[in-house]
């Protein structure tokens, strides 16, 4: 499970759970969390920071290296942390949050500073442990990457809710998503999906441009209402389209257009 454009610290302040995290005592056996990789003593080495925490969680001393192996600084151990990169600070914080196993992670902007093969490496990371059955939050403000990652999208805006979905029907909101779709009985089918709220448009004796709807939604719609089609193929439609139209509303601020130079 993926979070897009929320902050993650929020996360921790409610209940995981059920119960408020203070209440987990040994915290990094339940949850994980990258907040700011910068928030580290620079004068600690890699080894010493992790050792650390892992002490005050009770997590066995094997587990520093296993983890600083998983993002790829098994060999910067003994480095101090003053010296490392944005994008090893970044493997760091993954690591400290890896440290202790736990079911839930959270990853607030986990990609800054990461060069393109640390990024796809990321991007595989956080699959792997969904896919191990972790809930892993991911807070971004980068579209395309989380187009790549996400699953399943929380949108805030303005302190409020605006969509909790699958990717794909986020995606599918945009006003520039369709579908074009070809069937041997178009008006039936238009009402169908007509009364399921999307909007179509006839293009062709048998073709019909359908917005408002993923490709399996209308497959679904059509199946049950036993209306036949020959093509469904969908177009358009970006996970950025959808998002800045629907958080138009929440924007803070925004730039104006450039100032005009004078004549003289």
């Amino acid at each position: 499970m993926t979070m897009l454009a929320a902050t993650a610290n929020r996360v921790l302040r409610k209940s995981i759970d059920g119960r408020p995290f203070r209440e987990f005592g040994l915290g990094l056996r339940h949850v994980g969390a990258l907040l700011d990789a910068g928030d580290v003593h620079q004068g600690r080495t890699a080894n010493a920071h992790l050792a650390a925490l892992a002490r005050s969680n009770g997590l066995p001393r094997r587990r520093v290296q296993e983890v600083l192996e998983t993002v790829g600084l098994g060999e910067a151990g003994r480095r101090r942390i003053g010296g490392f990169s944005l994008g090893m600070r970044q493997r760091l914080g993954i690591a400290a949050a890896l440290l202790g196993d736990p079911p839930v992670l959270l990853f607030d902007e986990p990609i800054n500073g990461l060069d393109p093969e640390g990024i796809r490496w990321a991007r595989e990371l956080f699959r792997r442990l969904a896919a191990e059955g972790r809930t892993v939050f991911v807070s971004s403000h980068l579209m395309s990457e989380m187009e790549h990652t996400a699953d399943h999208l929380i949108v805030i805006g303005g302190g409020r809710l605006i969509a909790d979905e699958p990717l794909a029907d986020f995606a599918a909101r945009s006003a520039t998503a369709g579908i074009i779709v070809r069937t041997p009985d178009p008006a039936t089918l238009t009402e169908v999906l007509r009364n399921a709220g999307a909007s179509v448009l006839l293009e062709g004796q048998e073709v019909l441009s359908v917005t408002g709807l993923t490709a399996a939604g209308l497959n679904e719609l059509a199946f049950t209402h036993r209306v036949m089609d020959h093509e469904v193929t969908a177009h358009g439609g970006t996970l950025e389209d959808a998002f800045m139209e629907l958080t138009a509303d929440s924007v803070q601020y925004r730039a104006g257009s450039a100032p005009q130079r004078s004549e003289g």
